[in-house]
C-alpha cells in the first residue's frame, strides 16, 4: 500500500516536466535567441538582408520626397514659361530654378542649342544638321538624362524585391540543416531539441518576406509615377522644338 502512494506522488511530481520542458523550448523560437546562436552563414544572411532593408528604405523615401517635389512644381515652371511674353524673361526664370528641377533643364538645354546653332550660321554644322534637327537632338539627350535621373534607386529596389525571398530561404535551409544535425547527434525530435534551428529558420523566412514586399511596393509605386512624369516630358520636349525651331508653339495664334 505504502509502495503505491509513494508512486502516485513521484508520477504526479513528475508529470508537469514535459510541458515546462515544451515552454522552455519554445522559449527558444525568439529573435533573442536565435542572434546569440548564430554562426557566420546566418549572421551573413542576416546582415545582408539588414543591408538590403536599408537601401530599400533609404531609395523609397529619396524618390518619394523627389517625386513629390517634381510633380507639386512642374505645373507652375511649364505655365510660367509659357506665359512669359519674352523669351528671354522665360529662359531667365528657368536659370533661376533649383539644379534638381528637370522642366526647367529641358528649357535651358534647348534654348542653348537653339542659340549655339545661331551662333554657327554659315558653318559646316549648320550644313550637317538644320535648325530643328540640332534642337530634337539636344532635347532627346536632355530628356534621357532626366528621366535615368528620375530611375535613380529602381534597379535597386528590383533587385531586393526579387532577390530578397531567396537569401531569407538560404537562411531557412541552414536553420533546417543545423535542425537535422541536432537531431542526429542527440537522437532527440522532441522540440526541445529542434526548437532553436526551427525558430531561426522560420525568422529568416519573415525576414525575406519583409524585405522583399516593401521593395516590391515602392517600385511598382515609382514606375508608375514615373510614367507620368515621362509623358510630361514628351508633351514639354515637343512645345519647346516647336517654339524654338519655328518660333511658336504648335496651335498657337501669333497676334
Amino acid at each position: 500500500m505504502l509502495q503505491d502512494i509513494l508512486l502516485t506522488v513521484a508520477a504526479a511530481a513528475s508529470a508537469p516536466a514535459g510541458p515546462v520542458n515544451n515552454a522552455e523550448a519554445l522559449q527558444q523560437l525568439g529573435f533573442s535567441h536565435m542572434i546569440q546562436n548564430q554562426d557566420f552563414i546566418s549572421r551573413f544572411v542576416l546582415f545582408f538582408l539588414v543591408i538590403m532593408s536599408i537601401g530599400s528604405w533609404w531609395y523609397t523615401i529619396i524618390n518619394l520626397i523627389k517625386n513629390l517635389i517634381i510633380r507639386s512644381r512642374a505645373d507652375r515652371v511649364i505655365r510660367t514659361f509659357w506665359e512669359t511674353p519674352n523669351a528671354q524673361d522665360a529662359v531667365r526664370f528657368m536659370e533661376e530654378q533649383k539644379s534638381s528641377e528637370p522642366f526647367s533643364k529641358l528649357a535651358l538645354d534647348c534654348a542653348q542649342a537653339a542659340a549655339h546653332h545661331q551662333r554657327h550660321e554659315g558653318s559646316r554644322l549648320v550644313e550637317a544638321l538644320n535648325r530643328s534637327e540640332f534642337i530634337d537632338r539636344a532635347l532627346r539627350q536632355a530628356v534621357t538624362r532626366e528621366s535615368a535621373n528620375l530611375e535613380n534607386g529602381l534597379t535597386w529596389l528590383a533587385t531586393v524585391g526579387a532577390t530578397a525571398p531567396f537569401v531569407g530561404l538560404l537562411g531557412t535551409v541552414w536553420g533546417i540543416y543545423h535542425a537535422l544535425l541536432s537531431i542526429g547527434q542527440s537522437g532527440d525530435s522532441s522540440i526541445a531539441a529542434v526548437a532553436g534551428p526551427v525558430g531561426e529558420a522560420l525568422i529568416m523566412t519573415a525576414l525575406g518576406l519583409g524585405v522583399a514586399i516593401p521593395a516590391v511596393l515602392a517600385y511598382n509605386y515609382f514606375v508608375r509615377v514615373n510614367r507620368g512624369t515621362y509623358a510630361k516630358f514628351d508633351t514639354f520636349a515637343h512645345d519647346l522644338h516647336d517654339f524654338f525651331a519655328t518660333g511658336s508653339r504648335v496651335g498657337e495664334v501669333k497676334r
